[in-house]
């Protein structure tokens, strides 16, 4: 037996709406989809990317704290998005920054020698990362 491909990724927002189109306005992806469960206790809104195989789904839990993400709890650490080139690196810092997201300098990749990338956090602090090898 053996795995095939990573299906799709779960992340808990406290906003799957405002979520959504920062992921579509910031990382252009677009909506594939939403549910409601039946008693309420839980929204999600699906998002695909035309490059990215992987369907990214943000769940909003009626019931969920209110904080903030923070990766030194068991967990997600941190989601890394493949990029081409160093130039094309630039280009997203550029977009992202224009769109009024912090980021990171591009830096050297501390665990993969010769990589580049790029950090910045989604509306509810889930690190993110671009990054060029």
């Amino acid at each position: 037996m053996t795995l095939a491909t990573l299906h799709h990724l779960g992340l808990t927002v406290t906003d799957a709406e405002a979520s959504a189109a920062w992921y579509e306005n910031a990382l252009g992806f677009r909506r594939d989809g939403s549910y409601e469960s039946p008693d309420g206790a839980r929204r999600k809104v699906f998002l695909r990317h035309e490059r990215i195989g992987v369907r990214l789904g943000l769940c909003q839990h009626a019931a969920g704290a209110g904080q903030r993400f923070d990766e030194t709890r068991p967990g997600l650490d941190h989601l890394s998005f493949l990029v081409e080139t160093t130039e094309e690196l630039q280009a997203w810092r550029s977009r992202l920054t224009s769109a009024g997201v912090a980021c990171s300098p591009i830096a050297q990749a501390n665990t993969i020698p010769g990589a580049r990338v790029l950090v910045f956090r989604d509306p509810d602090n889930i690190q993110l990362e671009l990054i060029a090898l």
